[in-house]
C-alpha cells in the first residue's frame, strides 16, 4: 500500500489547513463560548469546496476522494468540532445519502445548493425512545391518498433549527419494523414541520442542536427518498459515511492535544526544568502520537476502500470506534498535562475535553460499534 498522499491530496491538505488556523482557530473559542452557530465560516467554506467534498462536480460537488474528504474533516476538527459536526452533517449525511439514493431530480435540485451552502442540511433519525435502536421508532409516515401524513418529534438533531432541508426516517408500517422505514425530504417552512432548540451542552457548544417536531405534516411521494421499505438501508448507509467523517474528526482532535502539548511542555517549567523533560510527561505524550497516527491509517483505510467502492462498514466502525475513543484519552492526559491551566476555558485543550466525548455516542455508540465488529468477526449478531 502507497502511504503517500497525492499532489492533489497534499494541496486539499495545505489549503484547508491555512483556512482552518487563519479563519476557523482564532475564533472557536469564542464562538464555544457564545454558544454561536458560525454561518459565516460555512459560507466562506463553500466557495472553497469544502461543502462539496465527494460529490461530482456535476452535481456541484468538489469531487474529492475519500481520503481527501477525510483530510478536510480532520484539519477543520483539529481547529473546531463544532464546526465539524455541521460539516459533517452536511456532506456525509445529507449530501451523501441524497447522491446515492435520490432520483436524478432530486440529486439536480438539491445537491447543489447543499454543496454551495444556500441550504444546510439535517439529519433526523434518533428519537427520545429511538437511539441505538433505529427499528424501535416511534415518528410515523401513513398514506392518505397521495400524501404522507408524518407525525413524531426526532432529538438531537444537529443542524436541527438552521437547517433548511431535512432527511428525516419514519416507519410506515409497524409490523414490519426495520423493513417499514422510508426516508424522506422535509423542507423548511412545510406546514406541520417545526424545530426546537436543544441548549446546555457539554460541548459542541458552537453546533446547533435541536428536535424536529411533525405533527400532521404532509408530503408527497416526491419528498421519499428511496422506496418505502428501504429508509433503514438509507440510514445505515449514511451513518458510514457519518462515522468516516466523525473518525477523521477525531483524528483532528488527537492532533490538536499532540500539537498542544507539545508546545506547552517545551514552555512549562516545574523543578527547574520544562515538564517535556519529565518522563510521565513524555509516556502521555507518546500514547497520543502512537493513537494518533493508529487512529489515522484506520481512517485512511477505510477511505481506501471507499474509493473503490468495496464494502467498508467493518473498517469504518473499527476506525470510528478506535479514534473516538483515542480522542477522548488525548484530551484527557492534555488537561493533566497543562494541570490547573487545563482546567480553563482560556485553553484549546479544555474545549477538546468536552468535545471529545461526544463522538463516542453519535452516529452510533462506542458499544453498537464493537457489536458490529463482533458480529464480523465471530458470525452471530448480538441484536437483531
Amino acid at each position: 500500500m502507497n502511504f503517500d498522499l497525492t499532489d492533489e491530496q497534499r494541496l486539499v491538505r495545505e489549503t484547508v489547513r491555512r483556512f482552518a488556523e487563519e479563519e476557523i482557530a482564532p475564533v472557536a473559542a469564542e464562538h464555544d463560548r457564545e454558544e454561536r452557530f458560525p454561518r459565516g465560516l460555512l459560507d466562506k467554506m463553500a466557495l472553497l469546496g469544502f461543502l462539496g467534498g465527494p460529490i461530482p462536480k456535476e452535481y456541484g460537488g468538489a469531487g474529492l476522494d475519500y481520503i481527501s474528504h477525510a483530510i478536510v474533516t480532520e484539519e477543520v476538527g483539529r481547529a473546531d468540532s463544532s464546526l465539524r459536526t455541521t460539516l459533517s452533517v452536511q456532506v456525509s449525511l445529507v449530501a451523501l445519502s441524497l447522491f446515492n439514493w435520490g432520483t436524478d431530480g432530486q440529486k439536480r435540485r438539491y445537491l447543489p445548493e447543499l454543496c454551495a451552502g444556500r441550504l444546510l442540511g439535517c439529519f433526523g433519525l434518533t428519537e427520545p425512545n429511538a437511539g441505538s435502536d433505529p427499528a424501535g421508532m416511534e415518528t410515523t409516515a401513513v398514506k392518505h391518498r397521495d400524501q404522507w401524513v408524518m407525525n413524531g418529534t426526532k432529538t438531537w438533531i444537529s443542524n436541527a433549527t438552521v437547517a433548511d432541508l431535512a432527511l428525516v426516517f419514519a416507519q410506515t408500517d409497524k409490523a414490519k419494523a426495520h423493513e417499514g422505514i422510508a426516508a424522506f425530504l422535509i423542507e423548511k417552512g412545510t406546514p406541520g414541520f417545526s424545530t426546537r432548540k436543544v441548549t446546555g451542552k457539554l460541548g459542541l457548544r458552537a453546533s446547533d442542536t435541536g428536535e424536529l417536531i411533525f405533527e400532521n405534516c404532509a408530503v408527497s411521494d416526491e419528498a421519499m427518498l428511496g422506496p418505502v421499505g428501504q429508509g433503514f438501508k438509507v440510514a445505515m448507509s449514511a451513518l458510514d459515511n457519518g462515522r468516516y467523517s466523525v473518525a477523521a474528526g477525531c483524528v483532528g482532535i488527537l492532533q490538536g492535544c499532540v500539537d498542544a502539548c507539545t508546545s506547552y511542555a517545551k514552555q512549562r517549567k516545574q523543578f527547574g526544568r520544562p515538564i517535556a523533560g519529565f518522563q510521565l510527561v513524555q509516556d502521555m505524550i507518546a500514547r497520543m502520537v502512537v493513537d494518533l497516527e493508529a487512529a489515522r491509517l484506520l481512517v485512511y483505510q477505510a477511505g481506501h476502500l471507499k474509493n473503490q467502492s468495496r464494502p467498508n462498514t467493518v473498517e469504518t466502525s473499527i476506525a470510528k470506534y478506535f479514534a473516538s475513543e483515542a480522542a477522548v484519552r488525548a484530551a484527557t492526559d492534555a488537561v493533566q498535562i497543562y494541570g490547573g491551566y487545563g482546567y480553563s476555558e482560556e485553553t484549546p485543550v479544555a474545549r477538546y475535553y468536552r468535545d471529545a466525548k461526544v463522538a463516542t455516542i453519535y452516529e452510533g455508540t462506542s458499544q453498537i460499534q464493537k457489536l458490529i465488529i463482533g458480529a464480523h468477526v465471530l458470525g452471530v449478531k448480538a441484536f437483531t
